[in-house]
């Protein structure tokens, strides 16, 4: 509130220093004093006051001589905040309509007056009316929406609504237009939700619910179908005319698919669907299919199943039922195709078979095969057909069974018949038997014929008679009848070979034996007959063995046949010569041939003897040799040895095989020393060492290597393999970090260990520096590129003394590129082809000769001279301005790209940019870079890069903003309103801004000089924002002069001129009257307080207040006093409760609730505290301009103690100390500290 009054009749013949102001709540009986500070004007704003209290006030004048008596107290004032007319509503709309209502809808006024919205209130009037009249209920409506209903079909309404709160109603707000009571025609529309949209998935046995809104008028027609026209019995469908549902209970698979909602009315029709996916067991597969049938296996083809239950089939059940069985047995639980062969059945047993489907959710309907199969198939072709008999009509044919029935009985043989120049094949017969005799042939007619087998599969593929026959009478090619082609007999025993044959007329035998004409003797002797051939060999031997010839000659042609004879006897010696290999100084491989001659059966053995050349004595190095090669071992090493070897079958031994002598030892050396050794890669622990192989192997193979490694203040080589190194590569682990090591290699073939290698340079155990970065080719030419690379981000610890650059040429090997240590991280590589290819890499080198791995390879690059066009590369912070103050040093640079290398410009305001006291200008072949030392305003502005090579030019543009202090503000200074003790001051903008707008006047640039000092000093303690300010404190009848300085974001510039000398007067006027200004609207208020706004700090206003009446205006009442507008500061302070200036006790577990009114301007901050500990996280603190709370719920012992409340603002700081024994008199004394101390 603010308090008014006027000054004492009679000051007591002193100034009047201060007043003081007091209150006392309607409810108390205490008088409270409001002002900490001196007043001086006659108003003072009173704060910290409880809302809805009611509050007197009193003022009490205090001069040298001390205080005065008080005024009579004021009236009761309530605190409480003023509230208005709440303001329109906003964004009011017609929602819908019909032929008798109107739905509207609004926002909440952006105003409410400073009171809540209590309803709203709508009124209708027809549009060539003025008579409003409110459709809402008398206390208002609470909803932002609302139907008038009642209304003429076709009539048009302006629509009003307002927005009310306990000060009334406020301000309408129109509804736009002039909406019409008519029904409204709006075609179907099926708002699906989000989860409807997508595929609706539900588990079987569940219940499906589809609830889809719908909207239309008039209201449509619904309904529910499927895609494939499924049936909807199982569906309970309920249709509204704002939505419709369906409802499936106890859903299964065939319930899922789409499900199609279709809404018409009379102005259109829409359909939309739902994708139900049922998750279930799938539905049985489809079209299984027989598709093979052997005597042991069924083959079976089915498609997947229709319905997949939501969830792809994992695999499929595969089952079988022998016809004598009720129950089917699982051939395969988890077939992952489509397709399954079904094996180890019974040959001529019935099955059936069934596939079942398999999911996530379980196994689904099976699909069994129609009728049982039998397991059997067709036979195969019957065996072979001879021709029995032959007449002029007749022709009488014989075969063998197949040698497979199919699994099944043969029922029949089928006889077909083919004549000459015919295609046609005629079945003639159907015979069970193996033979028939086909009649009614012509004679002389030739004929072809087959046979074919039958059982219940089906028909075999025919078998046909090998040559046509010819319907004449009988003449026979001769024929043999042989069962044997080869006969055996025991050395010594007689042989007899009886060899029957058919042949019409007689044929003529003759015997042949290896090709030549067998010599009848004494021992060997032939004789024939009419059906049989004889051949009888006495004492047989093995000149008898070999094969024998029969050729028998008639009319009809010549046949021969050929017999095999064994002597069985005693093997042959092995075929030599005995090969002698992989002589070594214990053994040697020993190789021959199998015997000419192997006795008639099989050689089980062979065995192999040995003889010192030196003695006659053999010795067996193996009796049961199976193979024709064998390594002798444990000879001595020098001595000459010789070999035999004898063949052994089940009849005896063979002689022997004699080898020639061999000495026993190595054909070849040791291997030379490896080459080469060093180490590729170290670290702290472990080393990497690589070697060539060595120059000769020593004629053997290389079996492996052997790594040493000695440290330098150490004269033992240690071992480090524990087997042999198959490569010649070791890595070495387990060693000390900072220790040099140094290695040696062996090699070791067959013969023994090499020389030692030379000794590696000695190499430190510490871990290699990073790889440095990938190389980039910033120059190729035809003959030379130049590469520029990236240090190791890590250089092991130690300093990198240098890289190696390396080059390959296409899929070669890498080479060396730089022969010296280069330094630097770029390189110029020479000498190459133009137009090959070539890839390049850099080895970094530390101080310790670490090397670490190779960078990456730069990738192909071909030697030829390239163009590319330049290209600029500016950091992002140049594409906004370059903001420096002045007399600072900026610096502008960019990469730059082109082949070849650009030639680089500077330019500013488009002049080229020299070199000068201040400019610097440091370009290279990738970057281009100006530097501007000590910078003014003149050097901001727009410059421009520009760089140019035979590809084309480049240029892009930076904005540099020099910002300097600014200059004078512009005069002439004005002086007025000047009084005893203050005066006014303008000014205008300082023509130069120094390149930032000027933002605001404040220290030492609002300054006075008293004309008898010699120091300026600062006006104003607060920022100055416009071009004028009023100097305060100004001493009577003293001449003062006065000078402003601007300041901006670089400091503070030059000041203004001084101004002329001005003496604080009060200005002396002659009396006029008093001219009042009516501050509230004309109507006047109905409130008994008011605030004035738009005054002028530190001027004094008068005021009074008169009442209006029907009749008129009446007389004023005068507010006491000159009111001077001034902020009002006070220091914070704290009211604490008669309770919680004692002990505060309270139970475990409950809560401690703490609550202090704090009073201060501005308002102070407070800070709780505990001076034994901290307060513990869980409380809750509020802290506001007018109060401060601390809130600890569940308090245990842990909370007691003593808390402590601080407030703080501008003034100063208020601090509760307490308590304090009652009568006591004390003294307080305050000290500052920071970190230094007190």
């Amino acid at each position: 509130m603010v308090v008014c009054w006027e000054r004492p009749e009679h000051d007591g013949g002193s100034r009047i220093n201060t007043y003081i102001v007091e209150r006392r709540d309607k409810t108390g009986l205490r008088w409270v004093k409001c002002n900490k500070r001196t007043v001086t004007d006659l108003r003072f704003k009173v704060s910290g006051l409880t809302p809805g209290h009611e509050y007197e006030y009193r003022i009490l004048a205090e001069n040298n001589a001390g205080l005065s008596h008080p005024s009579p107290s004021s009236s009761f004032y309530k605190a409480v905040d003023t509230i208005f007319q709440p303001g329109p509503p906003g964004n009011p709309r017609v929602l819908d309509t019909t032929k008798s209502s109107i739905t509207l809808a609004w926002n909440k006024p952006v105003y409410d007056g400073g009171s809540e919205i209590t309803g709203y209130i709508v009124e209708t009037c027809l549009p060539e009316e003025d008579e409003w009249t409110i459709q809402t209920p008398k206390k208002g409506w609470v909803a932002t929406s609302f139907t008038i209903t009642n209304l003429k079909e076709n009539q048009e309404y302006r629509i009003n609504i307002c927005a009310t709160n306990c000060e009334g109603v406020g301000e309408p707000a129109a509804v736009p237009g002039t909406p019409k009571a008519e029904d409204r025609l709006l075609p179907p529309e099926i708002d699906l939700g989000a989860d409807l949209r997508k595929v609706v998935c539900i588990r079987a046995c569940g219940t499906l619910r589809l609830f889809v809104p719908i909207k239309g008028r008039p209201a449509p027609e619904v309904k529910w179908s499927r895609e494939h026209g499924e049936s909807l019995n199982k569906a309970n469908i309920e249709i509204t005319p704002s939505f419709t549902t369906l409802q499936v209970d106890n859903v299964d698979r065939f319930d899922g698919g789409k499900y199609v909602v279709t809404v018409e009315n009379a102005s259109g029709s829409k359909s939309a669907y739902v994708n139900v996916r049922v998750l279930d067991t799938p539905g049985a597969p489809q079209n299984l299919i027989i598709k093979e049938i052997t005597r042991d296996s069924v083959s079976l083809v089915w498609d997947a199943p229709l319905i997949d239950g939501g969830s792809r089939v994992r695999n499929y059940i595969v089952e079988k039922r022998e016809s004598t069985r009720k129950a089917y047995s699982t051939v395969c639980a988890s077939c992952h195709k489509s397709s399954w062969k079904i094996g180890d059945l019974k040959e001529g047993q019935l099955y059936s078979f069934r596939i079942l489907a398999e999911n996530e959710y379980g196994i689904g309907l099976p699909v069994e095969t129609v009728e049982p199969i039998k397991v059997s198939e067709r036979p195969l072709p019957p065996g072979k057909v001879s021709l029995k008999e032959v007449t002029s009509k007749s022709v009488t044919l014989t075969w063998e069974k197949p040698d497979y029935d199919g699994g099944s009985r043969i029922t029949g043989y089928n006889v077909e018949m083919q004549c000459k120049g015919s295609e046609k094949w005629t079945q003639v017969m159907v015979v069970k038997s193996t033979e028939a005799q086909v009649t009614g042939l012509m004679q002389g007619e030739e004929y072809m014929f087959r046979i074919s087998a039958t059982n219940e599969k089906g028909v075999s593929d025919s078998r046909a008679l090998n040559v046509p026959v010819v319907a004449k009478d009988l003449v026979i090619l001769p024929t043999f009848k042989m069962v044997f082609s080869t006969f055996s007999v025991m050395a010594g025993d007689d042989l007899k070979i009886d060899v029957p044959y058919v042949a019409c007329p007689k044929a003529t035998a003759a015997w042949f034996k290896d090709g030549a004409i067998l010599k009848e003797t004494t021992r060997v002797n032939a004789e024939s007959t009419d059906k049989n051939l004889l051949l009888v060999i006495k004492e047989s031997c093995r000149d008898d063995v070999g094969t024998y010839t029969i050729k028998l000659t008639n009319n009809a042609g010549e046949a021969s046949t050929d017999i095999s004879v064994f002597v069985l006897d005693k093997p042959g010696p092995p075929t030599g010569p005995i090969t002698l290999d992989d002589v070594t100084a214990d053994s040697v491989v020993l190789s021959w041939s199998p015997p000419q001659y192997d006795g008639g059966c099989s050689i089980n053995n062979y065995i192999v003897e040995k003889r010192d050349t030196s003695t006659t004595n053999w010795q067996i190095v193996s009796a049961t040799v199976a193979r024709t090669t064998i390594k002798a071992v444990r000879l001595k090493t020098g001595c000459e040895y010789q070999f035999r070897i004898a063949a052994e079958n089940r009849y005896g031994k063979s002689s022997a095989l004699l080898s020639e002598a061999i000495i026993a030892q190595y054909p070849f050396e040791v291997p030379s020393s490896p080459r080469s050794v060093v180490v590729q890669s170290a670290t702290k622990e472990t080393m990497v060492v690589v070697w060539d192989q060595p120059s000769t192997d020593g004629g053997s193979k290389i079996l492996g290597y052997h790594l040493e490694l000695k440290e330098r203040n150490s004269i033992l080589w240690a071992k480090q393999n524990k087997q042999l190194i198959p490569e010649p590569r070791f890595k070495v682990v387990g060693l000390e970090e900072g220790i040099e090591y140094e290695f040696r290699v062996y090699a070791e073939n067959i013969v023994g260990l090499s020389k030692a290698s030379n000794i590696s340079e000695m190499q430190v155990a510490r871990d290699p520096c990073d790889r440095p970065g990938k190389p980039e080719a910033v120059i190729v030419t035809r003959n030379q590129v130049t590469l520029r690379w990236t240090k190791p981000e890590y250089d092991a610890g130690i300093k990198i003394t240098g890289y190696v650059v390396e080059k390959k040429e296409g899929s070669g090997r890498w080479m060396k590129a730089s022969f010296a240590n280069v330094l630097e991280t770029e390189f110029v590589v020479t000498g190459l082809i133009e137009d090959q290819v070539y890839e390049f890499r850099v080895i970094a080198r530390n101080a310790a000769g670490v090397f670490s791995q190779p960078s990456d390879s730069t990738g192909a690059i071909t030697a030829k001279d390239e163009v590319d066009p330049p290209k600029i590369d500016l950091d992002a912070k140049y594409s906004q301005a370059v903001v420096v103050n002045a007399g600072e040093t900026f610096k502008l640079e960019a990469n730059i790209y082109g082949k070849p290398v650009p030639i680089v410009h500077w330019l500013k305001e488009g002049q080229e940019i020299t070199e000068a006291a201040r400019t610097e200008v440091k370009n290279t072949d990738f970057t281009a870079c100006i530097v501007v030392k000590e910078a003014i305003r003149v050097d901001g502005g727009q410059y421009t890069l520009l760089v140019k090579n035979v590809g084309g030019e480049k240029s892009m543009n930076i904005n540099v903003k020099v910002l300097d202090r600014p200059g004078p503000p512009d005069g002439p200074i004005c002086i007025y309103g000047v009084t005893s003790e203050k005066c006014s001051i303008s000014w205008k903008s300082p023509l130069q801004d120094g390149g930032s707008d000027v933002s605001h006047y404040i220290g030492y640039v609002v300054e006075k000089r008293d004309k008898d000092g010699v120091r300026w000093t600062r006006c104003n303690k607060r920022n100055v924002s416009e071009l004028r300010f009023r100097v305060t404190g100004l001493l009577e009848s003293h001449s003062y002069e006065f000078r402003v300085s601007g300041e901006n974001a670089a400091g503070v510039g030059t000041p203004s001129t001084p101004t002329i000398y001005y003496k604080a007067l009060d200005p002396i006027f002659k009396p006029a009257s008093d001219e009042w200004f009516m501050c509230t609207p004309p109507t006047g208020i109905s409130d008994t307080k008011f605030t004035v706004k738009r005054l002028l700090e530190k001027h004094e206003y008068q005021f009074r207040v008169c009442a209006i009446n029907k009749i008129g205006v009446g007389e004023h009442a005068d507010v006491p006093g000159k009111i001077l507008l001034e902020e009002k500061l006070e220091s914070p302070d704290l009211e604490l409760d008669a309770d919680m200036r004692k002990m505060i006790n309270i139970r475990s577990a409950s809560t401690l609730r703490l609550f202090v009114p704090v009073r201060g301007r501005p308002a102070p901050e407070v800070k709780w505290g505990k001076a034994d500990g901290e307060i513990k996280e869980t409380a809750q603190i509020d802290n506001t301009g007018s109060y401060a709370s601390l809130v600890i719920e569940n308090v245990d012992r842990f909370d007691s103690g003593k808390y402590t409340l601080t407030a703080e603002n501008a003034i100063g700081m208020s601090w509760k100390v307490e308590p304090l024994p009652e009568g006591g008199i004390f003294f307080f004394r305050v000290m500052a500290e920071n970190e230094y101390g007190v």
